[in-house]
Formats: C-alpha cells, structure tokens, sequence
C-alpha cells in the first residue's frame, strides 16, 4: 500500500509522519486490497483537520476529522476509516457469496 502524508499551510515533522503512517496502516489489516491512501493535514484557525481518501479495489473512500491536536484527528479519521472499510469489505464480500 502506498501511503501519501501531506500538509496544508502545516509542516509535517517526522513524528507526525510516523504517527499517521502507522496509524492508517492499521487500515490494510482489515482489508487487503487498499491501493493508495493519501492523507492530507492542515489547520485551520485553532482547529486540526485530517483528510483521507482511499483507494480499494472498486471504491474510493473519503473521511475527514477535526480535533483539538492534530495527533486526536488523526485518531479520529483512521476510527472513521476503519469503519467504512469494513463496511466495504463486508458489501464486496456478501456480493461473492453464492446465494
């Protein structure tokens, strides 16, 4: 899987880079077909945002979240994540299943 961080009007250090890389890697252990990830951070007055879209065999999946610290929303969005990944499993999934 090829996961891409990125900033808006924020830099990345190495510790957010790291953090968010391994936190949306959490994200192929539920499903394996996940192509690309692009992760995009950025602040906007005293609010965190993180952005995310996946790109999964036959779907693309979008998230976004917004937290006090930029660690919290990048919590949140891999949470939001996960659950539309799942979702997306078990659709592709039940489909397959001979009935």
């Amino acid at each position: 899987m090829d996961i891409t961080v990125s900033g808006h009007q924020v830099d990345i250090t190495s510790s957010l880079r790291d953090y968010a890389l391994e936190k949306i890697g959490r994200v192929q252990r539920h499903f394996d077909h996940v192509i690309t990830a692009d992760v995009v951070l950025h602040v906007e007055k005293k609010r965190f945002n993180a952005e995310a879209n996946i790109r999964a065999k036959g779907a693309v999946i979008h998230a976004d979240a917004a937290a006090d610290t930029m660690y919290a929303a990048i919590d949140l969005l891999v949470d939001k994540l996960d659950r539309q990944v799942l979702r997306h499993k078990e659709k592709v999934i039940g489909q397959h299943r001979p009935g």
